[in-house]
């Protein structure tokens, strides 16, 4: 779910874990500074040197106490909204320590304890249900016993309310710009491994254009003057096999690492197509020619690729996809498969390579099955020249 969408359903931290903040990490460090401070309100009551009600006091420490034995419920398998009531039974002890030691004796203070605790750790509704029962608490201690005027009631339940809202506010302010930051701070990183990726593969790109592929051509053009000076049929088409070999090892060299800066922008079917190649274990060799990223309009390109990713996904299954191709010339995209073993025909044929037809069809995209000698090859071929599918 995005942040504004989160944050319009009043959901904060969508990313907790179940039951939080009553569980996980960090709970000791979440709870102990509230724990202290609930404890030295009750433990206040002994400095008053009047008489403190039994029953006001009795309540308190019994809500207190339902507090601490909410965190041991299994607030998992619980309705979210009930945890609300954690600081609310909270804000309910505060009321009845306020009742017994007096609305003058200074210890209203700690009615800000279960909003602070809310605006850290829960959601903006439950919040706003603290802040009206801090109003709420206001109310009471102005009106029992009834020993404020007026205006003085109306200013506590102004003043209160206002300051309420604005911490409550101003909490969930930078507890949404914290979750900002790491949100950017993690993208900065994947960026930076990214451009250190690219730059790593740069320099040996650099390496080899200086050295190793240089070499191999240059060892390719002196086979192909070797195979003129021999007047044997034989060994002059070994010679020119083992050149051409030279020559395919170059381009895949070329296509692998040069043209790294295409794959990486965009995630386009560049970079889709050698991630799906990747995941094969073992990684078949793999040939780009031509524009493959912007040959195809995006209709196309997502039938392709969901093509491509069944066929690897069904051969990997009885046969090692030995090689992937995609050539892009100036009427026709062709991406083709060449299996490590030969794949039976006719009757023996697998039912999945009907079911590979049947979909390239389905998509608008034509598929050939040719066996070869230990190996067999799949071709998808796409007219660029026909109108999109739609």
């Amino acid at each position: 779910m995005p942040p504004e969408a989160s944050l319009l359903a009043g959901i904060d931290d969508p990313d907790k874990t179940p039951g939080y903040p009553f569980r996980g990490p960090g709970l000791l460090a979440r709870t102990v500074p509230f724990a202290v401070i609930a404890a030295l309100a009750e433990a206040s009551l002994a400095l008053s040197s009047d008489p403190v009600p039994a029953g006001a006091v009795a309540v308190s420490v019994v809500l207190l106490l339902t507090v601490a034995a909410a965190f041991a419920l299994p607030w998992e398998r619980l309705p979210g909204p009930l945890s609300v009531l954690v600081p609310l039974a909270y804000t309910g002890s505060v009321l009845s320590l306020i009742l017994a030691a007096g609305p003058t004796s200074g210890v209203g203070i700690v009615i800000l304890v279960p909003l602070v605790w809310t605006a850290l750790f829960q959601r903006r509704w439950e919040s706003a249900c603290i802040v009206v029962a801090i109003v709420a608490v206001e109310v009471t201690i102005s009106l029992v016993p009834v020993t404020s005027p007026g205006d003085v009631i109306a200013r506590r339940v102004i003043l209160w309310a206002a300051l309420s809202t604005v911490i409550a506010f101003a909490t969930h302010e930078l507890r949404d710009r914290s979750s900002r930051a790491h949100r950017e701070a993690a993208r900065l990183h994947d960026q930076l491994t990214e451009l250190t990726l690219v730059a790593d593969r740069d320099r040996i790109a650099a390496g080899l254009q200086d050295s190793v592929i240089q070499q191999v051509y240059a060892t390719g053009l002196a086979l192909h003057s070797a195979a003129m000076l021999t007047t044997q049929p034989e060994v002059r088409d070994r010679i020119l096999a083992a050149a051409d070999g030279l020559d395919q090892a170059v381009r895949l060299t070329r296509n692998t690492v040069f043209a790294l800066d295409q794959r990486l922008q965009g995630r386009g079917l560049r970079a889709e197509i050698m991630a799906l190649c990747e995941a094969i274990s073992p990684t078949p060799e793999i040939s780009l020619t031509g524009p493959v990223d912007g040959a195809l309009d995006p209709v196309r390109a997502t039938r392709l690729l969901q093509a491509l990713r069944d066929a690897l996904e069904m051969i990997s299954q009885h046969s090692a996809p030995g090689r992937v191709a995609v050539t892009v010339s100036e009427t026709t995209y062709t991406t083709e498969i060449e299996t490590a073993s030969s794949l039976p025909e006719g009757d023996h044929a697998p039912a999945w390579l009907a079911l590979l037809r049947d979909r390239a069809a389905e998509a608008g995209i034509h598929l050939t099955i040719q066996p070869a000698p230990g190996r067999t090859h799949l071709t998808w071929s796409i007219p660029l020249t026909s109108t999109p599918a739609v």
